[in-house]
């Protein structure tokens, strides 16, 4: 058992005029770091609410003005604690410090799904497309179902569903092919060589014309583009509603062979033609 400090000769005195003296500057920079803490965190509820309100008056995605409400209310918090602990005497340069390295470390072991990330917000904020277009890009094609920030999700035609990581997507050419509302398509066709040219462009206009999908504004045309090797080569060209071009297509094709079979217009198709070398007899 170890004596007492009495017993010792050590002797403790306590000044309670120095205890008070030390602890009145304590305690008012502790309530001082949680005042701070209090103003500061309804700050950021406050600059959250700014933010995520201003972002969806301009139309951004929902997606994109929450996670940046969510960013600016973090900075603010993140600046808070760090003045608290100001106050409070710790040292923050070497906190920050440790914040930035820890940082740095978390975004090159991320550096991929950063990089969907950045392409994300880019799509989000520039709207390339919207929910529900019809798009090409990163090699598929496909209507979109949901935008996220990292990855885009495709249904194709034959219902298959595709996620596309953002960045393969901003990377490379991205077609949309239903924001402007209509579409042209275009149905080649060959004729024989000794066809009447007037007579076969007139055949074809009115096959176009008489498409229930096809629009009359812009009117549908067809043009003598090419001389094949068999046969004298036309282009129909024809516009509907972007949703219609399927129906379009098949209507089309349909009414072009029906009536260049009506006008008795062959339609040519290819042919081999394979010639055998007669032996030469030897009179003899």
């Amino acid at each position: 058992m170890l004596p007492p400090l009495a017993s010792l000769g050590i002797y403790m005195t306590i000044d309670p005029q120095q205890v008070l003296t030390m602890a009145v500057p304590m305690a008012k920079a502790f309530f001082l770091a949680i005042v701070i803490f209090v103003v500061g965190n309804a700050f950021a509820r406050m600059f959250h609410r700014l933010t995520q309100a201003g972002l969806e008056k301009r139309k951004v995605d929902a997606a994109l003005s929450g996670f940046l409400g969510q960013m600016v209310r973090y900075l603010v918090l993140a600046a808070t604690v760090i003045a608290a602990l100001g106050v409070l005497g710790i040292e923050t340069t070497s906190f920050v410090a440790l914040l930035g390295s820890a940082g740095l470390a978390v975004g090159l072991a991320l550096q991929g799904s950063l990089g969907n990330f950045a392409a994300g917000v880019m799509i989000l904020f520039f709207r390339p497309f919207t929910l529900g277009d019809v798009i090409t890009a990163g090699g598929h094609t496909g209507g979109v179902v949901d935008i996220g920030l990292f990855a885009t999700t495709l249904h194709t035609p034959d219902n298959m569903k595709i996620i596309i990581p953002n960045s393969a997507i901003t990377g490379g050419s991205i077609v949309n092919i239903t924001t402007l509302g209509t579409r042209r398509i275009s149905v080649d066709v060959g004729v024989e060589y000794w066809a009447d040219l007037a007579q076969v462009k007139a055949v074809l206009l009115s096959s176009a014309q008489r498409c229930a999908k096809a629009l009359q504004d812009p009117a549908p045309t067809a043009a003598f583009v090419n001389l094949g090797g068999s046969s004298l080569d036309f282009t129909v060209f024809a516009w509907c509603n972007s949703a219609d071009w399927l129906d379009l297509f098949h209507e089309l094709r349909c009414n072009v062979y029906d009536d260049l079979n009506a006008a008795g217009i062959d339609i040519p198709f290819s042919q081999i033609v394979v010639h055998q070398a007669v032996p030469e007899v030897d009179a003899a």
